[in-house]
């Protein structure tokens, strides 16, 4: 990694180096240590005058972006200076906080490798995939491998349109601009271009997406719709777990349920996320008494065919969490047209949830201001 000169601190990147594309792997692999939806940010104060350009200086710090990139970047207006958006040419003086959002790494550092992916919809400037279960989406240093990013770069590659061969160069990365957790199923949206990645991670910044899940939880949710208004952070003894926290590690979160279907011992939810914290809907859910079926991290129950009918089997039907992002809505980042898509369940949550309307359906009367469509999700009218 290139080492920082002194004339400035660098933020958000190391604090001792400048930012090269394997530090950030790291960002982006560590934002969602706070909110899943957070841009990867890196700030940089000067320490004295260098009479130098905006656009050159951050040539000199972020070495793998091109001249053009960079300016590009600027006139999306995604570098501030002193919190005021500058120009290319504007000069940088002793004292000045620079701040720029930053897309992925770079894509030919990022192993193509075949992967299922189920593609939604596709354009020349953005993708959309319904993930799958047990994939993480980011690699990180140590792990490059075997993640949605991975399966992006290979499709890029094979695209028989031929317009994406210049994957890992200036355009066509697969930049993943929100996350899901590993486990959970669902509309995910991928930009192509670096402009692309700036506008939408812009809309997910300012929480002007729609975002939707279909959520399976133990128990008989009361009262059947609710706001979550819950500060969340990480858990303070367990590494892996985050939990609602009341002091100054806490980070405003409001989760919003509705309640679908009623089952005995379980209920069908409808979940609005106003916030994008780690683990948000597992970690609020869990927190009222109601954890996601199959989310064993937080107090839920991997479900067999005897769970739900006394008469089944011991054969597994859920062995992770019930829970799948089911709609999201954006704006489309060049053509400014509004774009809504809905991504079917998988099969361990369909089976599952049809064994629970076979055996245990109980009488549920509808909450107003739900979105997801059963039918169009594969769920069916109850």
């Amino acid at each position: 990694m290139t080492r920082r000169k002194p004339d400035e601190t660098p933020d958000g990147a190391d604090e001792s180096e400048a930012l090269d594309s394997e530090a950030l792997f790291d960002l982006y692999n560590k934002r969602n240590e706070s909110d899943e939806d957070a841009p990867v940010k890196v700030e940089f104060r000067l320490t004295r005058d260098l009479d130098k350009r905006l656009d050159r200086y951050l040539v000199d710090r972020v070495p793998f972006l091109s001249r053009t990139a960079i300016q590009r970047l600027i006139q999306e207006q995604a570098v501030t200076v002193n919190g005021r958006v500058p120009k290319a040419s504007t000069t940088l003086h002793r004292g000045d906080h620079v701040v720029a959002v930053l897309p992925p790494p770079p894509s030919d550092s990022i192993p193509a490798e075949e992967l299922p992916l189920r593609i939604l919809y596709e354009d020349a400037e953005l993708i959309v995939i319904n993930k799958q279960a047990d994939i993480i989406v980011h690699p990180a240093r140590g792990n490059k491998h075997g993640t949605l990013i991975n399966g992006l770069a290979w499709h890029f590659l094979h695209s028989s349109s031929g317009t994406l061969s210049t994957v890992g160069k200036e355009f066509a990365r697969p930049g993943v601009v929100h996350r899901l957790d590993r486990h959970t199923t669902g509309v995910m949206v991928a930009a192509k271009t670096d402009t692309s990645h700036w506008r939408l991670g812009r809309q997910f910044e300012l929480r002007q997406t729609t975002k939707r899940y279909i959520a399976l939880v133990h128990g008989q949710v009361e009262p059947r719709a609710d706001v979550i208004d819950l500060p969340l952070g990480k858990h303070p003894r367990i590494r892996e777990r985050y939990a609602v926290r009341h002091d100054a590690s806490g980070k405003e979160s409001q989760t919003v349920y509705r309640t679908i279907e009623s089952f005995a011992g379980f209920t069908l939810l409808e979940v609005e996320l106003r916030t994008g914290r780690t683990h948000q809907i597992r970690v609020h859910m869990s927190h009222r008494g109601y954890p996601i079926a199959g989310d064993d991290l937080y107090g839920g129950k991997h479900l067999r065919e005897s769970d739900i009918d006394a008469d089944g089997t011991d054969r597994p039907v859920l062995k992770r969490q019930a829970l799948h992002a089911a709609l999201l809505g954006f704006t489309h980042p060049i053509t400014g047209v509004p774009m809504t898509f809905t991504a079917p369940v998988w099969d361990d949550m369909r089976e599952t949830i049809a064994l629970l309307r076979r055996h245990r359906s109980l009488p549920c009367e509808a909450v107003s201001g739900t979105l997801v469509d059963l039918a169009q999700v594969g769920l069916g009218p109850p």
